[in-house]
């Protein structure tokens, strides 16, 4: 929401208003050498305005005037602070100061000064929400890291300075920030969280008596709450919570990096993983900071989907409602319902279950968490809308509360004006009109909260039922056989005693018997719900047939069967899929991380076009630090298999037809090789340097790689592999600039084997693609990285027919725009040749006679013999006579024939736009040209089908046989046959 708006000021303020400015008048009048002549009617105004809305200001201004005339004469009040201002008002107050007295006292007084700054700019509208909380935090990082600096050294110098026994090198401590001051969105009253801790054990040195390194941190953590927190003459600067450390008040002050990643690591709740995402390095040393919180990531952020930390969410939500009630704390715009805690925990609730893959998500602000969400996909771009406004409306509300009297509350007041005071401060006539719309923003919100937190057993107007609930008896065994399976048949499974037997084996494998006591109650709260989903399929034995493995497979880590019962409609499409297809059932099972691409059911049957599927992988790579190798193959994995996924659902749901099917994954695939080959490139640059072109110039990177067969032809299916040739420009006598020189053609083949090497690897996401680069110059035997010259060297005198047919279907997938430009003006040049077509007809014929006898269907001679059409004869889809290669090598016979004079015909390199080129060029009648096109799609759609089913792309001959008859009439007529 925009900012409130500025309203006149009510009649019930008015009166404060006129004895304010008459106070003020007043109170600088009795101070010596203070004037109020240079206040015009506009400076008036804003006075009457912020201290009729805030006592807190009245007071300071009244107790301290110079401090009032001085913001105004400085002109602070009027404008926004730059970076790194505001701490160094404060470093210089606290760098005068000689006693600890007198630095507890100047921390007081410039909070106090920047306090009525900041109420000031807010009540008048000169800043919003976010700059009052980012003033509010910078000023506490400054308090907390100007007092650290201050102690820390006259503490060195009376005990010693305290060194690492392990490095020998001085320690410093580090002050995290938790909660709204770790998130940068510290309210006009917040007490600030904390953690204390150190790098590493040891003692002081410098001094005769040493102290162990904990008890002189021990002491600076002290003094430095004494510094900030206790209420003097001059008020106190911020209240200092500790009970976020370990063990909480009873815990250790200050504890060393080890015994913080132990005790996380052994003992850490689900409710101190919520409180540690929004941690921040606030004061002490930065750097050993950075490296304590990457030592405890792995305890924020898991590596999988972690769908249990709902479970926690939910728990810590029930115990603060349970406080709320017991406290009658429903005017409580925080904790109550629809209050701001309840945005938190959705934002937090997808940042615990998600952030461990999507690093988009490990961030601390709420706003851009909630930007994030929207923009990954994770929610509505309406609801984010909704839940973006209203906790802005309820952080406006929070800090008009807070502005009255600077007290840290957030429950509305129940007297009249005060009351007043805060419709007042958020732009509404009256309490009236602004209690109506708080009470719609909390409305909104606590509904967005229960579809994100509520139990999915819980449905609207009854009590507790348990979804599934009449299928627990059955997996715990609780009656006899006979009776199971009689409520099997009823349900409608074809094969009950297979049935039963599949869920016996289940409860007897290892995995289940391996099952801590949490992962079998996930276990046995999931399969009753299973059941009673997959009864409504038609065919439920196939869908316990096919779920089952993948229970098997995700039991020992349980989050995801919790995932799959906390969301009753990812759980339905799991179930979908699996029934339509074994191979993404198979899938699933082998990558249990995809049940993430279920929760999003837009999202998984809209997969991105090209440029945002680019755009997506960029930016989950770019997240990654450049030297993580692992993670950086880990992620391009996720993202193969995530929209691997995403483009098959889509398909089965029929959303997408069969040529977007292979532009997808084209898309997919070109994304993926530019991303490998950029960091191949940055890899291999950095261990050798930069080749050098010819003239000289730096190749950057003067390489690209060659995509033939179905990448070529962007005809890419599921499981297929890549057909790949790597071509580069650089100069072959030259040697690279970096430490470790080596020749161009030695630098582009450790390109080309990295390339390889990122592609094909095995990882725990198993491999990107088959790479075949046997069309290379010279096939096996040839050099894995050809020049342009040495390619086009090849082509012309050396390469045999079946190698020109394959280039008809090449072109250039990713790499340098110079070095593409080059490699099409050779396939043209090698394409473009004229050629003897009696010769010609001959080699395609006679190769593709070949490979008819080697891989095609042997009981009918490859589709030719007289039964090759009849009903229960197998055909081979792509090799039998009348199938997908004859079709092919037509297109490559016509492209190589007829391009000499019809040079368009090598624009395309897929089969369907070389057809209507030849249609357009009357080369071909438009009738066959139509035929061979709608049958090349129907083959192509029936392989995918078989390819989604784990079957081999054999059908029965009588499915496609007046089809097959019409392409071998037309590979007659063309006279190859």
């Amino acid at each position: 929401m925009s900012l409130p708006l500025l309203v006149e000021l009510p009649e019930t303020l008015q009166a404060t208003a006129l004895d304010n400015q008459q106070a003020l008048r007043g109170a600088v009048a009795a101070a010596d050498g203070l004037s109020l002549d240079d206040w015009n009617a506009e400076r008036w105004a804003a006075f009457a305005r912020v201290s009729a809305a805030s006592v807190f200001v009245l007071e300071q201004s009244l107790r301290d005037p110079a401090m009032l005339l001085d913001l105004a004469a400085s002109g602070d009040l009027d404008r926004r602070f730059a970076p790194g201002e505001l701490c160094a008002q404060l470093a210089a107050a606290a760098g005068a100061a000689t006693s600890e007295d007198d630095l507890a006292r100047a921390l007081r007084r410039q909070r106090n000064r920047h306090q009525v700054r900041i109420v000031w700019r807010d009540v008048t509208r000169q800043a919003d929400l976010i700059e009052t909380c980012r003033d509010l935090s910078d000023m506490a990082d400054a308090a907390i890291d100007q007092a650290y600096q201050w102690l820390y050294p006259r503490l060195c110098e009376q005990f010693g300075t305290p060194t690492g026994s392990r490095s020998g090198q001085p320690q410093q401590m580090v002050v995290l920030g938790m909660g709204k001051l770790g998130a940068v969105e510290l309210n006009l009253s917040s007490d600030i969280d904390l953690i204390f801790a150190y790098p590493e054990g040891g003692e002081t040195t410098g001094v005769k008596r040493s102290l162990d390194n904990q008890e002189f941190f021990t002491r600076l953590g002290q003094r430095l709450i004494k510094a900030l927190d206790p209420i003097t003459v001059d008020g106190f600067v911020f209240r200092v919570d500790m009970r976020l450390r370990p063990y909480g008040s009873s815990g250790a002050l200050v504890l060393s990096f080890n015994a913080l990643e132990q005790y996380y690591q052994d003992q850490g709740r689900d409710w101190e993983r919520y409180a540690m995402i929004k941690a921040r390095v606030v004061a002490g040393d930065q750097a050993a900071g950075a490296q304590l919180q990457e030592m405890l990531r792995p305890f924020v952020y898991r590596r999988y989907l972690d769908f249990s930390a709902i479970e926690a969410l939910r728990t810590m939500k029930q115990l603060i409602q349970q406080e709320v009630r017991r406290k009658g704390m429903s005017a409580n715009i925080k904790l109550g319902a629809g209050g701001i805690r309840e945005v938190e925990f959705i934002a937090q609730a997808f940042q615990l279950i998600h952030g461990g893959r999507d690093l988009s998500l490990q961030q601390r602000p709420l706003l851009k968490v909630l930007a994030t969400l929207e923009g990954q996909g994770y929610l509505p771009a309406a609801v984010v809308t909704e839940l973006r406004e209203g906790y802005e409306f309820l952080r406006y509300t929070e800090h008009a509360i807070q502005a009255i009297g600077d007290r840290q509350t957030q429950m509305l007041p129940d007297d009249d004006l005060d009351r007043a005071r805060i419709a007042f401060m958020l732009g509404f006539p009256d309490w009236d009109a602004f209690h109506a719309q708080l009470m719609h923003w909390r409305g909104r919100i606590d509904w967005h909260f229960r579809q994100v937190i509520a139990d999915p057993d819980e449905e609207e107007g009854e009590g507790e039922v348990v979804v599934g609930g009449e299928w627990l008896p059955l997996w715990e065994e609780a009656q006899d056989e006979e009776a199971a399976c009689r409520q099997l048949q009823d349900a409608g499974f074809r094969d009950a005693q297979r049935a039963l037997k599949l869920l016996a084996a289940l409860r007897s494998s290892p995995q289940l018997r391996a099952m801590q006591r949490l992962g079998r109650e996930r276990l046995d709260a999931f399969i009753p719900r299973l059941l009673a989903q997959a009864v409504e399929h038609d065919d439920p034995d196939l869908v316990l047939e096919r779920v089952l493995p993948l229970v098997e497979a995700v039991a020992r880590r349980s989050a995801y069967l919790v995932l799959l019962t906390e969301n009753p409609g990812a759980l339905r499409r799991l179930l979908t899929l699996c029934a339509a297809s074994p191979w993404i059932a198979e899938q699933i099972a082998r990558f249990p991380l995809l049940l993430d691409e279920l929760l999003n059911e837009s999202r998984l049957f809209s997969p991105p076009k090209a440029p945002e599927l680019a755009a997506e992988l960029r930016e989950r790579l770019t997240r990654i630090p450049e030297d993580d190798l692992e993670q950086q193959m880990e992620a391009l994995r996720h993202f193969k298999l995530a929209h691997s996924l995403r483009v098959a659902a889509s398909e089965i749901a029929g959303s997408l037809p069969l040529m977007k099917v292979s532009d997808y994954l084209t898309w997919l695939a070109e994304a993926i090789l530019n991303q490998v080959l950029a960091l191949s490139w940055r890899q291999t640059v950095a261990r050798h340097g930069r080749p050098q072109r010819s003239d000289g110039s730096p190749c950057d990177p003067g390489f690209i790689i060659v995509g033939y067969g179905k990448v070529g032809g962007l005809e890419l299916g599921h499981g297929s592999d890549l057909d790949l040739v790597f071509i580069h420009d650089g100069d072959p006598q030259a040697e690279t600039d970096g430490a470790k020189p080596i020749d161009s053609a030695q630098f582009f083949t450790r390109l080309g084997q990295r390339i390889i090497h990122l592609l094909t690897t095995q990882t725990n996401s198993g491999q990107l693609y088959d790479v075949d680069m046997r069309l290379r110059p010279s096939g096996a035997s040839g050099l894995l990285v050809s020049s342009v010259g040495a390619f086009e060297r090849y082509q012309q005198n050396e390469a045999w027919t079946w190698e020109h047919q394959a280039l008809v279907r090449a072109r250039v997938l990713v790499g340098c725009e110079q070095v593409g430009a080059a490699f099409e003006d050779v396939r043209a040049r090698v394409l473009g040749k004229q050629r003897d077509l009696a010769a010609l007809r001959v080699e395609v014929s006679e190769m593709r006679a070949k490979m008819r006898d080697n891989l095609g269907t042997k009981g009918t001679a490859a589709g030719t013999a007289g039964n090759a059409y009849d009903a229960g004869v197998p055909f081979d889809i792509k090799q039998d006579a009348g199938g997908i290669v004859d079709i092919e090598f037509m297109v490559q016979y016509a492209a190589l024939a007829w391009s000499h004079s019809h040079p368009a015909l090598l624009r395309y390199t897929d089969n369907i736009r070389i057809l209507e080129g030849l249609e357009e060029a009357g080369l071909m009648p438009a009738s066959d040209a139509v035929l061979l096109r709608e049958v090349y799609k129907a083959f192509r759609s029936a392989a995918h089908r078989q390819a989604l089913q784990k079957q081999a792309g054999v059908i029965d001959a009588a499915q496609f046989a007046t089809e097959r008859r019409e392409v071998r009439r037309i590979w007659s007529e063309l006279g190859l046959g």
